[in-house]
C-alpha cells in the first residue's frame, strides 16, 4: 500500500484540500479571539500539547507496544483536534468559538509540535533504522498543514460567499478521505490485523476516553464553564486523523505507524459521542454564559 501513487500523492493532495477546506472556515478574528478567552484557550493548549502526549508515553510504555506502534500512538498524540470536535462540540452545545479559536491555533501549532514529539518518539523507541523525518520532510508537513490554511483563510476574506458553499462538500470529503484512508491502512495489515487491533484497540480506546475525559474534568477544575468545558474536551478528545494518517503513510512511508490513528479514527466517534451523552445527561442546560462573537454579538456561527 505504501507504494501505492494513492498513498504517495494522492494523500497529501486530499489532505491539502482539506486543510484548504478547514482555511476557509476560519478568520483572523479567529485567533483575535484568544485575548478574550485567553484562560480557557491556555487550559485547552496545555492539556494538547503538554499533557496528552504524556499520556500516550504512559500508555506505549505501559502496554509495551512495538516500536513503530508506538511511534504512531505519539504521532496520534501529536496531531491536532479538527473540524470534527467542533461538530460534536455543536452536538453537545459546547462553546463552539472557543472550538473555532482553538482549531486555528493548533493547526499553526501542529506543523511543529507533530515533527518535535515524532522524531523525539522515534529516537525513544529505537526506530530510527525504519523512519525518518529529517528537515525536507519536517518542511513537507509543514507545508501540507500551514500553508493549505494560509490560502483558505485567503479565500474566505476575499469571497465569502464562496467559503460558505464550499464547506459543506469539503466536509463530505474530508469524512470520505478519512474512512477509505483507515480502511485502506487496516486492509494493508490484515495479515496482522488481529494482532494489532489487540494490541492498539485498547491503548487507543483508553487514549480517547482519557483525553476526553482530562479535557473536561480539567476545565471544570480550573473554573472553565460548562460550554467552555464541552468544547476543551471535544477539542483535547478527537484528534485530526487524517495529518497523522498522512503523514505516517505518505511522509514516513509506514503503514505500521498508521494502524493506531486508523483504529483511532474508528473508536473516536463511538467514545465521543457516549461521552458527549454522559457529560450532557449529567448537566442537561449548559451555564447561561453565552459566547459572543467580535462584534459583541451572541455567538452564531457554528462552522
Amino acid at each position: 500500500m505504501n507504494d501505492s501513487a494513492l498513498i504517495t500523492t494522492g494523500l497529501p493532495i486530499a489532505l491539502a484540500i482539506i486543510m484548504f477546506g478547514l482555511g476557509l472556515t476560519l478568520t483572523v478574528a479567529d485567533f483575535q479571539r484568544v485575548a478574550r478567552t485567553p484562560k480557557a484557550v491556555l487550559v485547552a493548549l496545555v492539556l494538547q500539547v503538554l499533557v496528552l502526549p504524556l499520556v500516550a508515553f504512559g500508555l506505549v510504555t505501559v502496554f509495551d507496544l512495538e516500536p513503530l506502534l508506538a511511534v504512531g500512538v505519539m504521532l496520534l498524540a501529536a496531531s491536532p483536534g479538527g473540524t470534527t470536535a467542533n461538530l460534536f462540540s455543536h452536538l453537545f452545545r459546547g462553546d463552539v468559538a472557543l472550538n473555532i479559536t482553538l482549531t486555528a491555533i493548533n493547526s499553526v501549532l501542529a506543523a511543529l509540535t507533530i515533527p518535535i514529539i515524532t522524531n523525539l518518539a522515534i529516537a525513544h523507541f529505537d526506530a530510527e533504522g525504519e523512519l525518518g523525518l529529517q528537515f525536507a520532510k519536517v518542511a513537507q508537513v509543514i507545508a501540507i498543514v500551514l500553508i493549505p490554511v494560509a490560502i483558505g483563510m485567503l479565500v474566505r476574506r476575499r469571497s465569502p460567499e464562496f467559503a460558505e458553499r464550499a464547506d459543506r462538500p469539503v466536509r463530505v470529503f474530508s469524512i470520505v478521505v478519512l474512512v477509505l484512508v483507515s480502511i485502506g491502512a487496516l486492509i494493508g495489515e490484515r495479515e496482522n490485523l488481529a494482532d494489532y487491533a489487540q494490541q492498539v484497540g485498547l491503548v487507543t480506546g483508553i487514549f480517547c476516553s482519557a483525553s476526553l475525559a482530562l479535557g473536561y474534568v480539567g476545565a471544570r477544575l480550573l473554573e472553565l464553564d460548562q460550554r467552555q468545558a464541552i468544547a476543551t474536551s471535544m477539542e483535547v478528545g478527537i484528534h485530526n486523523t487524517t495529518i497523522a494518517l498522512t503523514v505516517a503513510l505518505s511522509v514516513l512511508d509506514s503503514t505500521e505507524v498508521a494502524i493506531p490513528s486508523a483504529v483511532y479514527s474508528v473508536l473516536m466517534y463511538i467514545l465521543a459521542t457516549c461521552f458527549g451523552f454522559l457529560i450532557t445527561r449529567r448537566h442537561p442546560r449548559p451555564d447561561t454564559n453565552t459566547p459572543t462573537d467580535p462584534s459583541g454579538q451572541p455567538e452564531q456561527d457554528v462552522h
